[in-house]
């Protein structure tokens, strides 16, 4: 199966569930991604809930609940293989979408969710000399190889004992060096 108009930018896509299985589809996803090694193609899996506070006998309690029962909100490369591995998780139904197609939301309709859409903007970029200014590298001068927007980290590549390796780190880790 070819995914027509797929993206290779990450996007919110909603998942049918079986009822009340959102807690158990997003448990299974995470493990599955985990265990495939496919990190890099999911961003974000979420399902949405409000917080209630119910009064019963004098005493308040804290209740969460589902905003949209039988759906989970999954931030993902689309691809044949993410397709197929969310497909198969035990309690999905469908992705949500014409016929079998995945429709991503748009940043409106995400943000009408509550999924925060945020740019994030940073002084560097590829090819330019950094400072790593904490964490175990702190100190270490490289040069940046990748700015990945949609983890909000860095790829540097650090000269060390004769060697170059690559880390990576997060925005705040590094500066500029002018």
């Amino acid at each position: 199966m070819y995914i027509e108009g797929a993206s290779d930018e990450p996007l919110w896509y909603v998942v049918h569930t079986l009822t009340n299985y959102e807690d158990k589809v997003k448990a299974s996803l995470e493990r599955v991604i985990e265990n495939r090694g496919m990190q890099d193609y999911f961003f974000g899996i979420i399902i949405p809930v409000l917080e209630e506070v119910n009064v019963k006998d004098g005493k308040e309690r804290v209740v969460q609940k589902k905003v949209f029962p039988g759906y989970v909100l999954v931030k993902m490369i689309l691809t044949d293989e993410t397709w197929l591995l969310v497909r198969n998780i035990r309690g999905v139904t469908s992705f949500v979408g014409p016929g079998s197609k995945p429709s991503p939301l748009s940043d409106r309709e995400a943000q009408a969710l509550g999924i925060e859409i945020s740019e994030t903007f940073v002084d560097y970029e590829v090819g330019d000399q950094v400072k790593i200014i904490s964490g175990p590298l702190a100190n270490f001068n490289g040069t940046v190889e990748a700015i990945m927007l949609e983890k909000e980290r860095v790829k540097v590549l650090v000269p060390m004992f004769g060697r170059t390796i690559s880390a990576e780190l997060e925005y705040s880790q590094i500066q500029k060096i002018f």
